[in-house]
């Protein structure tokens, strides 16, 4: 083969084997200096506005621009055991906050109807997004009012308590997961390989691409600020993507040194077949994450920079540091054998797919049986999903119903209703000190009485030199159900602009519910044009790699079923409670808002790992001559003990996800898990198969107007020594 023919993989692992030393030494010390660098260099968090969209973005922008911070409210419900036996207690906590040092504005007690409960508001000092941290004294005052106070019961929540629960939880959590995912993908590639130091590879090329990523995304971060979950969702995809196209090329060179080939012909075989899979993969998903572009939300921008950047690194290193290793280990890559496990099989014997060579008898005998079957599954497993509810799950829920934090927030909503999640009136003004904006605000308060869909602490904070004016409305309801929707769209619709609108430049109306609004609706404007770039893209790059029609016809709808069962198992655990007890999870009656666009993205790029990964295998043999119905056999059996282990990697990282504490994780954890175990069993063991073989020799159709599409190669041209002959393929 003419070094002009050599595909881009081939000459990548060329150089690496040539190089051995730049290129491992390189790649260390390029994650080292980048981890260094952007741990220095800190990371940037979203604003407010930043992180929303529509007019309670607006309103949160107009805050900014002026220098007025949103600060941290909190509040304190005291619950005595008769009507106003709390008074001598909410004196003392008025002190004792006061004394902190940490407050401001502690406002006097409001009473509960029926008298028992009393609610002080007030707000943390400095900084809002460092109130957590500084929470603790507050808290302190808290329990020791209770503690003075026998026959008195304290609930607090605000936004301190919750960021500082909240950042408590989620380094807990992001240490759960390094600590145990990381060695349960050890422990799986050790099954796969039977040997420690070809599973040490896989691990160690996805902790350094992850460990590299998290260093260039702080420095990226400064221009696109990131939300805070992004490195989670950043190590995940890294971890499982990294590990999956490391143990793709390591078993295609072991399986070829099993076969009889020498060194170096193992390694360009290796670089030819399944180096050029990663490559494509690693294009496609990276295509893919490029549609959260399209999205009108900065958080979907943060997440695709964050997984283009890690699949490029694991990308990276799995075509030129990995074959540089395997060209310095040789056969000491099998170093550290475990007995038992995945014992080698005799020279020139494939030891890949005994389950999968009988599994593929029924399913190409019968075609049309499993794929009705098969399909059928599919679509009970993607049912649910069209019941699927959304919202931006609010502190409560994330924390899960037990948490204290949730506790204080029911009881809180229950006395007073709207308390912890009031709407909020932002408007400018030139004026907002004259007597007509006074009488206009003064208007205000009245309609809001007399519309009865709000509560009567009705907070105006005015800022003369800033001309900036900002209104607490208290909703009916608990912030979240039709009630307080109706509330809100009273406020949106009709109030703030009818009364405000006449005496200030711009009015919006944000808080928690209003921000939940617009959220979903941008949502449900991005995903239209999301999926439609990613399905084109996936369609195209299929065309391109396989030259059919019908096989990139086919990807997407597959791709689509995978997608629709993560959809269905979320909506079924997470909204309906189905199953829920038993994998010890807390439904929240929703999914969160963010979670349909996200995986819809992600499943459609690490698909791809498996889908290229076995077509191309099914390609190459059809290309040596074999039949459809025999490259299909070949193909599967000769893949199936990769894409297991990559399955059971990518499985076992998201389910640990799945066991954090936090319901977006969890949620998004079980949706990822399912549909990759669905994907890489049912969909491409059964249903790719089966559809496959219906069509026949029609899989490689290619309309006369795209014949001008070059013919890329899945054989093994690289090596002219003929393959020893397979043992056991069934056919």
């Amino acid at each position: 083969m003419s070094a002009t023919r050599k595909s881009l993989a081939v000459r990548l692992g060329g150089w690496s084997t040539r190089h051995r030393k730049t290129a491992i030494i390189g790649w260390l010390l390029f994650v080292v200096v980048v981890a260094v660098v952007g741990g220095m260099s800190g990371s940037r968090q979203m604003t407010n506005s930043e992180n929303g969209t529509g007019d309670s973005a607006r309103a949160e922008k107009i805050l900014e621009d002026a220098g007025l911070q949103t600060p941290a409210g909190e509040m304190v419900m005291l619950r005595s055991d008769r009507p106003d036996g709390w008074r001598d207690a909410a004196r003392d906590l008025s002190g004792w906050l006061e004394r902190t040092g940490e407050t401001v504005r502690v406002q006097p007690p409001v009473r509960s109807e029926n008298g028992r409960e009393a609610l002080i508001s007030f707000e943390m000092k400095g900084d809002p997004d460092t109130a957590g941290k500084r929470v603790e004294p507050v808290v302190e005052a808290v329990q020791k009012t209770e503690s003075a106070h026998p026959g008195i019961v304290t609930y607090e929540f605000g936004d301190a308590t919750a960021q500082h629960r909240l950042d408590d939880m989620l380094t807990d959590d992001f240490k759960k997961a390094e600590l145990t995912a990381v060695p349960l993908a050890l422990g799986i590639l050790l099954v796969v390989f039977g040997a420690l130091v070809a599973a040490l590879l896989p691990v160690l090329l996805a902790v350094t691409a992850c460990v590299g990523t998290f260093g260039l995304l702080a420095l990226v971060s400064h221009q696109l600020p990131l939300f805070d979950s992004t490195n989670s969702v950043m190590f995940l995809v890294g971890l499982a993507v990294g590990v999956d196209y490391s143990l793709f090329y390591l078993r295609r060179e072991r399986d070829e040194r099993a076969a009889g080939r020498d060194a170096g012909a193992a390694l360009r075989i290796a670089a030819a077949t399944s180096g050029r899979a990663v490559l494509i993969s690693g294009v496609t998903v990276m295509l893919a994450m490029s549609g959260m572009f399209l999205s009108g939300l900065l958080l979907f921008h943060g997440f695709a920079v964050a997984t283009i950047l890690v699949v490029l690194m694991a990308m990276l290193g799995s075509v030129t540091v990995l074959p540089a290793m395997l060209s310095w280990l040789g056969d000491r890559v099998d170093a550290g054998r475990v007995p038992l496990l995945n014992r080698r099989r005799k020279k020139g014997v494939h030891a890949s797919g005994g389950v999968s060579g009988r599994l593929m008898r029924p399913v190409l005998a019968k075609p049309k049986l499993f794929a009705a079957v098969s399909g059928a599954l599919l679509l009970v497993l993607c049912a649910p999903a069209l019941g699927m509810k959304t919202e931006q799950l609010g502190l409560e829920k994330q924390f899960g119903s037990d948490a204290a934090i949730s506790v204080a927030y029911k009881e809180i909503i229950d006395s007073f209703p709207g308390g912890p999640a009031p709407a909020e009136v932002v408007l400018r003004s030139d004026e907002v000190d004259s007597p007509g904006f006074q009488a206009a605000v003064a208007d205000f308060k009245k309609g809001l009485a007399d519309s009865g869909r709000f509560g009567r602490t009705v907070d105006v904070e005015t800022h003369r030199t800033e001309g900036v004016a900002r209104i607490e409305v208290p909703l009916a309801g608990d912030g979240q159900d039709a009630t307080s929707r109706r509330a809100l769209d009273t406020l949106r619709d009709d109030l703030a602009p009818r009364i405000l609108g006449p005496v200030s430049d711009q009015v919006y109306v944000s808080g928690e519910l209003a921000s939940n609004r617009d959220f979903n609706d941008q949502l449900k404007t991005d995903i239209a044009p999301v999926f439609l770039f990613i399905a084109a893209v996936t369609f195209v790059l299929m065309l391109l790699c396989f030259r059919s029609l019908p096989i990139a016809i086919v990807s997407i709808l597959l791709n689509l079923l995978s997608v629709g069962a993560a959809y269905g198992t979320m909506t079924a655990v997470f909204q309906h409670g189905w199953g829920a007890e038993l994998l010890g999870m807390e439904p929240a009656g929703a999914i969160e808002s963010w979670m349909p666009l996200f995986v819809l993205v992600i499943l459609f790029g690490l698909s791809m790992d498996y889908h290229v990964f076995v077509v191309s295998r099914i390609r190459e043999a059809h290309e040596r001559g074999l039949a459809t119905r025999d490259a299909i056999r070949e193909g599967i059996r000769t893949t199936a003990g990769s894409v297991t282990g990559a399955a059971a990697i990518m499985v076992a990282v998201f389910a640990v996800f799945a066991l954090l504490r936090m319901q977006d994780m969890q949620q998004m954890g079980v949706g990822l898990a399912v549909a990759v175990l669905v994907d890489a069993t049912l969909v491409r063991m059964v249903l790719l198969p089966s559809v496959m073989a219906l069509l026949g020799e029609r899989n490689w159709y290619l309309p006369r107007a795209l014949r001008w599409l070059p013919n890329v190669s899945h054989g093994e041209e690289p090596v002219e020594r003929p393959r020893p002959p397979l043992v056991g393929a069934g056919r």
